[in-house]
């Protein structure tokens, strides 16, 4: 259930993006650049633009949702004590060797 969850909303995300980019700005923004431009002439400029506005806000409020979903109820919980990579490799505790001080060389 975890893994289609993360697809669908991998596939939300995707729409987003792509909801948001073919929105134009005041200077047709990416809309344009992709042939996006004559989707007005289908809807009517007015529509088009509420289309893409409440496309945009309902795939927004989806990604939100499902988010939170994912994070409350489907993420995998580890139930066993969780420790550290460092903590599991802790040699038991013993004490230093004192540190050695170089002999003096003699000259000869």
């Amino acid at each position: 259930m975890y893994t289609v969850a993360i697809v669908f909303e991998c596939l939300i995300g995707i729409l987003l993006i792509l909801a948001v980019l073919m929105q134009s700005s005041k200077g047709a923004g990416l809309a344009g650049g992709l042939g996006a431009s004559n989707v007005g002439a289908v809807f009517g400029v007015r529509r088009t633009s509420d289309f893409l506005t409440k496309t945009t806000q309902s795939l927004a409020a989806a990604f939100i949702v499902l988010a939170m979903i994912i994070n409350l109820w489907l993420l995998p919980r580890n139930t066993a004590d969780r420790t550290s990579v460092i903590q599991q490799n802790v040699p038991p505790s013993t004490s230093l060797p004192p540190p050695q001080t170089p002999t003096p060389t003699q000259k000869q």
